[in-house]
């Protein structure tokens, strides 16, 4: 598959097989979340790799109602909580140096993610984004120490059923030349 057919054919799963992933795919996933582009290289991502049943129940626990990934925490063999170190990314000299504020951390987990996710559609796996959550708790059920904060999560497993794909705009829409 080339990197345009998996942008294209990467879904949200949200229904998994209790199959266990090999330990290469899942080095493999995360090798591809280290390898994206950060703020100054700061690397400010870092990532808690879930395996164990009741934790995942208790994840699943911290997220707002309805939120549809529900199940999807508890049926995935592992999820992924990609934190972030505050005070690093969008720093210059401890002060922030864009006018965008702190955000810049979301950004950098963002792009890891990203990486992740395509990373673990062309080996077979699904993943979904999972935002909606309380992220206090979710520091406290996994250790998270004081700086560092969970930012999403996803689960990740082989995909139970097919997903089908959204609708996208046609670039027309979302595209500007020289002014908008």
């Amino acid at each position: 598959m080339d990197i345009f057919e998996i942008i294209k054919t990467r879904r949200s799963i949200r229904h998994y097989k209790p199959d266990a992933i090999p330990g290469e795919k899942l080095n493999a996933v995360l090798e591809a979340a280290r390898w994206a582009p950060s703020w100054k290289n700061t690397q400010c991502r870092r990532f808690v790799v879930v395996s164990d049943k009741e934790r995942k129940t208790e994840l699943a626990e911290t997220l707002r109602p309805g939120n549809p990934s529900h199940s999807a925490i508890e049926e995935a063999p592992i999820v992924i909580v990609a934190c972030a170190q505050l005070g690093e990314s969008g720093f210059h000299e401890g002060k922030p140096a864009t006018d965008k504020g702190e955000w810049w951390y979301m950004y950098d987990v963002a792009l890891a993610m990203q990486n992740l996710a395509l990373a673990a559609h062309s080996l077979g796996l699904g993943t979904v984004n999972v935002g909606s959550f309380d992220a206090r708790k979710v520091g406290q059920i996994l250790s998270i120490p004081q700086g560092v904060i969970a930012v999403i999560m996803t689960p990740l497993g082989y995909p139970a059923k097919e997903a089908q794909p959204p609708s996208r705009e046609e670039l027309s829409k979302l595209v500007f030349r020289e002014t908008f």
